[in-house]
């Protein structure tokens, strides 16, 4: 699909997702962020895309983050409950001129009405949510299309 030289994605987690695995398995299930991270780094690797992991608890963390993203080819971002309220975060991925797929591990619309507003997923280039772990994998595949989608744009 690509070329790994030419192709590099961020995969960018923020609060709490490092304790997946032992936070509450019954919404989230059991795998780590190191089982994910390697998921999608494998899956990377068969398709040919070099993944760069990151992990914060802190918002400026993320924004530095993804602000460092611009020299990247696209980010797959699971902003955790930053999503929800995040405004820096929000115009962070919008001054970037780099696709971004938001991701969500449960289906938040299956949850509390505070969740079902995200102020990052309007400037995502996509939104996937509710696929468990699987959804960073599709996330990947969603971002690749989006670069590919770009680079033929461009020419």
């Amino acid at each position: 699909m690509a070329d790994s030289a030419a192709t590099t994605v961020l995969l960018l987690n923020g609060p709490n997702l490092n304790l997946l695995g032992t936070r509450d398995p019954g919404q989230y299930g059991t795998a780590t962020l190191a089982d994910i991270e390697r998921r999608v780094r494998d899956l990377g690797a068969e398709l040919g895309v070099a993944v760069e992991c990151a992990q914060s608890n802190h918002e400026g963390e993320l924004v530095e983050h993804v602000h460092r993203a611009r020299d990247l080819d696209g980010i797959v971002l699971n902003p955790g409950a930053f999503a929800h309220y995040s405004i820096a975060l929000r115009d962070a991925i919008d001054a970037v001129d780099t696709p971004c797929v938001e991701v969500h591990i449960s289906n938040v619309y299956a949850r509390e009405p505070f969740r079902h507003t995200s102020v990052t997923a309007p400037v995502a280039a996509g939104y996937i949510a509710g696929c468990g772990p699987f959804g960073y994998e599709l996330g990947l595949r969603a971002v690749l299309s989006r670069i590919e989608e770009r680079r033929a744009e461009r020419g």
